[in-house]
């Protein structure tokens, strides 16, 4: 499993947001220039956010994005989850029906364990502990 250049800016972005919040607004090129994304890609990223409640947009000269809840209460699994990312290791996990093979393979429910353990693991911290980690410096060793 690869997470895309779209889900990993996006995380990018809202962790950006929730360093600021409770800012009203923060605007488009500031995103842009703070975390090295093209402000065309910035808006295609922030749209599934945006659908889902996450994130809200301001039109207008000043205008800009800013979360739409606290990011005390959102998790890296919440955005995944927006931009529908799937946590899959393997196309038998994407539902029931695909797998013919689900009661007889023995790594099946490995493959299972896996997901549910990188689900456990994106929802482990909020995006408001996720940014204060980063702006304190505590991100590297």
């Amino acid at each position: 499993m690869i997470i895309t250049r779209a889900t990993e800016y996006s995380i990018r972005a809202a962790l950006y947001l929730a360093s600021r919040y409770p800012d009203p607004v923060v605007s488009k090129q500031e995103i842009c220039d703070a975390e090295d994304i093209t402000p065309a890609f910035l808006t295609k990223i922030l749209q599934p956010l945006i659908h889902r409640g996450l994130v809200r947009s301001k039109r207008g000269v000043a205008g800009g994005f800013s979360l739409a809840r606290d990011p005390a209460n959102l998790t890296l699994l919440d955005v995944m989850d927006a931009v529908e990312e799937p946590l899959l290791l393997n196309v038998c996990l994407m539902d029931s029906t695909v797998c013919e093979r689900e009661c007889t393979c023995p790594v099946h429910k490995l493959w299972a364990e896996v997901k549910d353990k990188m689900e456990e693991v994106f929802a482990r911290q909020s995006l408001a502990e996720l940014a204060r980690s980063r702006t304190n410096g505590t991100g590297c060793a």
